[in-house]
């Protein structure tokens, strides 16, 4: 009888269990999942709270599917593999997140613009491309949204003040067009046991008259490359340099990435340079002017002939002989085989890979502990303070207004707001290495656990980490104008023009596009051409022609105490 009798109880429980379908089973998802976020930078209590507001608000909206896009980092694909997972669980919405290149995801969103047919319901699309979207009124505006239509879908937790940069997805009214997803920062990255050890620092000082350290400028720099270039360390032959050189499109974002930034093109101010962005762009009232110098822009000032010249000399004398023939995800776990140096700009990225963290790494101790560091990046001869110092970017949720409406645009925002809420943002710092919450970056666990990542925290939590900026609003049309870089540039590489020939060519060319472009607000009105003497005359950017600078280091340890302070 007692076997019969809890029998029935069962049978009662599992039937009244399935007379509230999503009820019980969600309760079971969220315990699931926040034993799978964890660490995390909230209490469990407070991620219960959290994941139960989307259970309840995605119930509208349960049995719909949804088509997410991004590009291939390991962040992304955490999200595709574990995230989604999680988020269908709770909310009962499925999710098909595609991993592809990134270069195809701006390929997308573009043609999803252009025809208003819906490729994907929502885009994980750099905010490298704020100037195109505010230009073309593309994005959903999602201040907006949040206060009318998508009110009931927006959580209380959402807190946008605790995300890292926003404003890189707003535009210049401060309204928030793009969500950061994740970040990472271009820093410098050297072998910080090489740097001090005691014969290597005796000989350089005697070398060069000064002391081995981080390189504060681009002068220093090449004589750190040249003085690693060629020795035998733990039985290998080094390189003072790393770089990549391939004709493709991530050629191009080695310089749209902040390269002419670094070498002090631009104009000073946050957070790109005003007149001149770090593109070469004047922009007057937030009306793009020009390229060329002619313009009045310094796409092809002696300052970016400079940086372009540095680019290709340093490859071809300090970098290993296979960095000309690679592409921007094939050289960045490079430097983790042991045989680099420093690198002048490497995405920090490619730090999460276990090539730089495993125990049997070269570049790690026997307890899997960094020998390499990361610091502030160094600047070119035409720098000045006040400039930005480096890039960062900033992956962004992005739904396009006029082909997602309705329930789809209010399920892709809840999947947006899932993947950066607070329950997992830590959980997925930890993975990807790509934060975008102080809470994360301030959290106890972290905090306990600086030392492990080498300075990237440290940054994040530093003074200075304001002054690593994406592109721009400036940029007022990021695919077309993009596409430009790496077939001009490249041409330099391989010698079939000189790098003032390539960047003349690349000047022109861009303002030949922006000349033709009609935008639905700042739409470029190019500025008449007058003479380069008279733009290098003028203060600021275009600046002319500088001599050589002296070589500047500094104490790595000095300058981390700073950031603490």
């Amino acid at each position: 009888m007692r076997g019969t009798l809890r029998l029935a109880l069962l049978t009662a429980l599992v039937a009244a269990a399935l007379a509230l379908p999503g009820t019980v089973f969600a309760e079971d998802a969220i315990d699931k999942w926040i034993d799978e976020f964890q660490p995390s930078a909230i209490s469990k209590e407070e991620q219960r709270k959290e994941l139960e507001w989307f259970k309840k608000a995605a119930e509208p909206y349960k049995g719909m599917e949804i088509k997410s896009v991004a590009e291939g980092i390991t962040t992304h694909k955490w999200e595709a593999d574990v995230l989604a997972k999680a988020f269908e669980e709770i909310t009962g919405i499925k999710v098909t997140h595609d991993i592809i290149g990134e270069g195809a995801v701006v390929d997308r969103i573009q043609r999803q613009i252009q025809t208003r047919r819906p490729l994907y319901d929502i885009y994980v699309n750099d905010a490298d491309m704020i100037g195109t979207h505010l230009r073309m009124d593309s994005a959903l505006n999602l201040t907006e949204y949040m206060k009318g239509e998508g009110k009931g879908v927006t959580s209380p937790y959402l807190d946008l003040e605790d995300f890292l940069n926003p404003e890189f997805g707003q535009d210049y009214d401060g309204n928030q067009l793009q969500l950061p997803d994740q970040q990472f920062a271009n820093l410098y990255w050297f072998r910080y046991d090489w740097f001090t050890d005691p014969e290597f620092k005796a000989e350089f000082k005697e070398k060069y008259g000064y002391e081995l350290g981080v390189p504060v400028n681009w002068a220093a720099y090449e004589d750190i490359a040249e003085f690693f270039t060629g020795k035998t360390i733990d039985g290998q032959t080094v390189y003072g340099h790393m770089d990549y050189g391939k004709k493709s499109p991530s050629l191009g974002w080695r310089f749209t990435d902040a390269w002419l930034s670094i070498a002090g093109v631009g104009d000073k101010g946050l957070p790109n340079g005003l007149p001149v962005d770090e593109w070469g762009i004047r922009v007057e009232n937030k009306i793009p002017r020009g390229a060329t110098v002619e313009r009045g822009g310094a796409a092809n000032s002696p300052a970016a002939v400079y940086a372009t010249t540095k680019y290709i000399e340093w490859m071809k004398k300090y970098a290993p002989p296979y960095a000309a023939s690679m592409t921007w995800s094939e050289a960045g776990p490079t430097p983790a085989r042991g045989n680099v140096a420093q690198r002048v700009f490497q995405y920090i990225t490619w730090l999460s890979d276990p090539a730089f963290t495993d125990p049997e790494s070269p570049v790690t101790d026997e307890n899997g502990k960094p020998l390499w560091r990361v610091a502030p990046t160094p600047h070119g001869r035409y720098w000045e303070e006040g400039m930005k110092v480096g890039y960062q970017d900033a992956g962004s949720w992005t739904i396009l207004k006029d082909s997602v409406t309705g329930d789809k645009r209010a399920a892709a925002w809840l999947w947006a707001q899932f993947c950066t809420s607070k329950s997992v943002c830590l959980k997925k710092f930890m993975v990807g290495r790509t934060p975008i919450r102080k809470s994360t970056v301030h959290s106890d666990y972290l905090a306990e656990r600086e030392g492990d990542f080498g300075g990237i925290i440290t940054f994040y939590k530093s003074p200075v980490e304001h002054m690593w900026t994406d592109s721009g609003p400036n940029v007022p049309h990021y695919p077309l104008l993009a596409e430009q870089w790496w077939k001009n540039v490249a041409s330099a590489v391989t010698g079939e023009v000189t790098p003032q020939q390539a960047m003349d060519n690349l000047a022109e060319t861009m303002d030949d596009i922006m000349g033709k472009l009609r935008m639905a607000k700042y739409s470029p009105e190019l500025n008449p051409k007058k003479s380069r003497e008279y733009w290098l005359n003028q203060p600021g950017s275009p600046k002319p022609e500088r001599g050589p600078e002296e070589p500047k280091t500094m104490p790595y340890d000095e300058m981390i105490k700073a950031w603490k302070q």
